[in-house]
């Protein structure tokens, strides 16, 4: 159990993917160009590739964790994290197109 307090301590927001890409060397990787509404595009890790084509990606609209401490892997390093239902996941997206970096709550 967490309290409230630990749960409003995560910043969750919808991401714009500018980019996508397959990670060369990985079975799972994409790595995603993400707006946040910030100054600089976030580069995102997401071990999706199984169920994601990169290409389909572009131009979606997805739920991000913006405030998880980056985490290197491949020799890249990541700057959040996309959100998704199941084990074969399914990426959280809003239902309307709302302005990057929006927050969920």
């Amino acid at each position: 159990m967490v309290t409230i307090d630990d749960f409003a301590k995560l910043e969750l927001k919808v991401g714009t993917v500018l980019e996508a890409e397959e990670v060369e060397g990985s079975e799972k990787l994409i790595k995603l160009k993400v707006d946040l509404g910030e100054e600089t595009p976030r580069q995102i890790l997401a071990g999706i590739k199984k169920w994601y084509s990169a290409e389909d990606l572009i131009g979606k609209q997805i739920a991000v964790v913006a405030n998880l401490e980056p985490r290197m892997m491949m020799g890249l390093e990541s700057q959040g994290m996309i959100l998704a239902a199941g084990d074969k996941p399914v990426l959280l997206m809003p239902q309307k197109e709302v302005s990057p970096g929006t927050k969920i709550r």
